[in-house]
């Protein structure tokens, strides 16, 4: 099973951008190593929509450069759902290209914004523990 660990300056840069791009939803990858993110990378969803992202080609070409140059990898792809639910939704269910990469999806909470590790495979989405390092 995958584990992560995001470095608290990664996941409050999450959690503004989330916040900055409601009501639509956000995106983004992490990139890192051995399970650390090292790097975030916020990307313009270019479907513009409360309930699906599409990440604009170029700004994610330019971070798997990043990420290639550096020796990273993708660590998780992060997105948000201003309206809910908590967890993958049909679309996200229906629309995985990275299998094997952790989703992180972002929804609101009783405290603003609270975040969710799955791993989606067939299908299916199976939950996956992630710490923040710092808490």
């Amino acid at each position: 099973m995958a584990s992560l660990v995001l470095d608290q300056p990664h996941w409050e840069a999450m959690r503004a951008h989330v916040a900055a791009e409601n009501p639509l939803e956000a995106c983004g990858l992490v990139a890192g190593k051995q399970g650390r993110s090292l790097s975030l990378f916020p990307i313009r969803n270019e479907a513009a929509s409360q309930t699906r992202f599409r990440m604009n080609g170029k700004q994610q070409l330019a971070a798997f450069q990043e990420m290639e140059r550096a020796g990273w990898d993708l660590l998780a792809i992060y997105h948000s759902h201003p309206a809910g639910p908590p967890g993958p939704s049909p679309a996200d269910l229906a629309e995985v290209t990275y299998p094997g990469v952790i989703h992180l999806i972002w929804s609101p909470a009783a405290n603003g914004w609270g975040c969710r590790a799955f791993l989606l495979d067939n299908g299916r989405a199976l939950p996956v523990e992630f710490q923040v390092s710092g808490e």
